[in-house]
């Protein structure tokens, strides 16, 4: 097992284990190879012992753990979708609908992963409603993340067809947001 020597001032001193002092006679390295049989005997990670001016600092590296991340099941109704309806259902709701592709509609997405606000506070009116003229300076909607409002701007001119999103909503990076008619 690997050990990292991190910190080590010792000098000259006695060594306590388990109650009962160590050889003064005994060379360094070997009071250090008891510490590293204690810290092996205990499981420890990491041990510094002081006493009066000797330091000594030992930290033992551990082998990284798995991460093990769930995957989230996703029911619709009272049955789970098999793996190509769900599949199926993203590639639909990706691709844009024959009433966007008719239209031409530009989509104001989301740059950021946060909480979505229509509106600059619970009393205010919303940035902008359906049928609301914009231009590329509109402030459509704020997103708050990690405490920080950051607004979004239309970047595009036109007129608000559709809001696909509702105040407080969580929001996911390059998720649509408005749908926009543009000039």
């Amino acid at each position: 097992m690997a050990l990292a020597m991190l910190c080590i001032e010792f000098n000259r001193g006695l060594l306590l284990r388990k109650g009962r002092t160590m050889a003064q006679n005994e060379s360094d390295l070997q009071k250090i190879k008891e510490l590293i049989e204690i810290m092996k005997d205990n499981d420890l990670v990491e041990v510094e012992i002081k006493h009066g001016a000797d330091k000594i600092s030992l930290k033992r590296f551990q082998p990284q753990q798995p991460v093990v991340t769930a995957v989230p099941v996703i029911t619709s109704g009272a049955r789970a979708e098999s793996a190509a309806e769900m599949a199926q259902n993203l590639a639909a709701k990706a691709e844009p609908t024959t009433t966007q592709k008719q239209e031409n509609l530009v989509e104001i997405k989301s740059l950021i992963v946060g909480t979505l606000y229509t509106a600059p506070s619970p009393d205010s009116e919303p940035f902008v409603d359906v049928g609301s003229h914009i231009d590329p300076q509109t402030v459509v909607c704020v997103i708050e993340a990690m405490k920080v409002m950051n607004e979004i701007k239309a970047e595009t001119s036109g007129t608000i067809a559709e809001i696909l999103v509702k105040n407080g909503q969580a929001v996911e990076y390059g998720q649509p947001l408005f749908r926009v008619r543009p000039d």
